[in-house]
């Protein structure tokens, strides 16, 4: 849990206020940014069955759309839509990251 400083009436009297720079003024804003231990009511509660179902769904969504972005990349790459970064220059035209004729 993060702490909190408070400004208490001996610092003000003190001066000392760099103590408490950007700290809530009262325990009532504390308690507010804490949270009061009562949940959102339009939150839908799920168990967690459901909570992996539907992150099964999702990574099974991301992968796909991965694969599919993957492919028309490598399609634009063969006729030459697109500029192949470094990486892929590697993998396909090696000889041009070839140091050794300059030795």
């Amino acid at each position: 849990m993060e702490s909190v400083l408070f400004l208490t009436k001996d610092s003000e009297k003190e001066g000392d206020q760099t103590k408490n720079m950007g700290a809530p003024q009262h325990e009532e804003e504390v308690k507010g940014a804490e949270g009061n231990g009562t949940h959102d009511q339009s939150a839908t509660p799920i168990s967690p069955t459901e909570f992996f179902l539907w992150k099964r769904r999702k990574d099974a969504l991301a992968a796909t759309e991965a694969a599919e972005a993957a492919r028309k990349r490598a399609e634009d790459i063969e006729a030459g839509r697109v500029q192949l970064n470094g990486r892929e220059l590697f993998e396909r035209e090696p000889w041009v990251f070839d140091d050794s004729r300059f030795e």
